[in-house]
């Protein structure tokens, strides 16, 4: 059958319906969220959390891979001793994560 035989035009044939197409874009929106930005929101509350709760003494290694003790806490970053006197300024954010000592002694 021809479309023009039942008296719709050819632009009224492949019109589609706003609708549709708000609810496409709104299904992509949903999907962007689930998959991609809050995934991301919560590792970054995890390494917020995990960097609000180191101490003194408490052995990190940074993204970098060095390993260290913090010695001092500052506003925006640790002091990590590496070696004997040796000690080094890194700022939170480079801060990998947290080094359990037992499970690190128990490997040796």
């Amino acid at each position: 059958m021809n479309l023009f035989a039942q008296g719709q035009t050819a632009a009224q044939a492949q019109q589609a319906s706003p609708y549709s197409m708000l609810i496409m874009f709104g299904l992509i929106a949903i999907i962007f969220y689930f998959f991609l930005i809050r995934p991301q929101k919560k590792k970054q509350r995890d390494h917020q959390l995990m960097v609000n709760n180191i101490k003194t003494g408490t052995r990190i290694l940074t993204i970098g891979g060095i390993f260290g003790t913090v010695t001092r806490i500052l506003d925006d970053r640790f002091e990590i001793e590496v070696d004997k006197n040796t000690r080094l300024q890194v700022s939170k954010s480079s801060v990998s994560s947290v080094i359990d000592i037992e499970k690190d002694s128990q490997k040796k």
